[in-house]
């Protein structure tokens, strides 16, 4: 059985996406940051970080989304979202996976300007591709959540942005994609700016 924790609009849209893109059968635990959730002492017993999301396979938790990305994409390996015997595209994804958690995920906190310059990097990066590693994977699940932020909080002009753009848009078409973004907008934001 798998449960997962989230809080919509946050890092925890990405399982959320992955576990509808693997069709995984699971529990959804949605959380509110404005009734400070994450911080109850039964949450805190689950995740004493008090950060989602978090994933129970089976009761055990599992926190921090590369890692519940990896599970979830080596679980369901017929959901193809990672390659099994091709270790390039592999190394690929981990360094994408590296790079946006190390990179873009804490650009924000170094003000916009730099937010930007971090995702102008992600768009050279990404190129003309049509997916970080060749096909479509854990890493675009990963990219496509961050970006879909930076996108909604400083509305980045299309050709700010135009790989990025070009990839949100690939992943927006995906039926995982709009179904996770359609739970969670019924549930409510509670982002910052």
């Amino acid at each position: 059985m798998l449960t997962l924790y989230f809080a919509p609009g946050t890092s925890s849209m990405a399982p959320h996406i992955a576990l509808h893109e693997v069709g995984a059968s699971f529990e959804a635990k949605p959380m509110s940051w404005a009734k400070k959730d994450h911080q109850a002492a039964a949450y805190r017993a689950i995740n004493p970080e008090g950060k989602v999301p978090t994933l129970l396979t089976d009761g055990r938790p599992l926190t921090e989304v590369a890692a519940i990305l990896y599970y979830l994409a080596r679980r369901f390996p017929d959901a193809k979202l990672w390659p099994e015997d091709d270790i390039a595209a592999q190394s690929r994804i981990v360094s994408w996976m590296s790079f946006i958690a190390a990179t873009l995920h804490p650009a924000r906190r170094q003000g916009d300007d730099h937010a930007r310059a971090m995702y102008a990097l992600a768009d050279a990066r990404l190129g003309s591709n049509e997916w970080a590693v060749g096909r479509h994977s854990i890493a675009d699940i990963h990219l496509f959540r961050l970006f879909w932020r930076l996108r909604g909080s400083l509305k980045p002009k299309p050709e700010e942005f135009p790989n990025l753009e070009a990839h949100h848009a690939r992943m927006m078409a995906r039926p995982a994609v709009r179904k996770a973004i359609e739970i969670e907008a019924a549930l409510g934001y509670e982002l910052p700016a």
